[in-house]
């Protein structure tokens, strides 16, 4: 059983930046898994905002299009997801997983709010 554990959430200002993290706990990027990042916003759906393939190809939803970037460390079992000019509309809870999910694997996200 994988654990990924999710960090670099908090407050900041329409326009901002962050940084998101997502640790795996066992060697799993050097497979042929792709990984993605999701958000659930309040009253919504959970949805795919990026993922990113075994070999570093990657797709956004068109939503972040041109401000998100996903990324991949496999020597240190990372994922991350560098979020640039942030919109209120971005305020959500940021969860990686597999590309598809894989619904044992869901963690506790973390909380990304947007707001002057």
């Amino acid at each position: 059983q994988v654990q990924l554990v999710e960090s670099g959430g908090g407050l900041v200002q329409p326009g901002g930046s962050l940084r998101l993290s997502c640790a795996a706990s066992r060697t799993i990027f050097s497979s042929i898994d792709t990984m993605g990042w999701y958000r659930q916003a309040p009253g919504k759906q959970r949805e795919l905002v990026a993922r990113i393939y075994s070999r570093g190809s990657t797709a956004y939803a068109d939503s972040v299009k041109g401000r998100f970037t996903i990324s991949r460390d496999n020597a240190k079992n990372t994922v991350y997801l560098q979020m640039n000019s942030l919109k209120p509309e971005d305020t959500a809870v940021y969860y990686c997983n597999f590309y598809p999910y894989n619904s044992n694997a869901w963690g506790q996200g973390t909380l990304v709010t947007v707001s002057s």
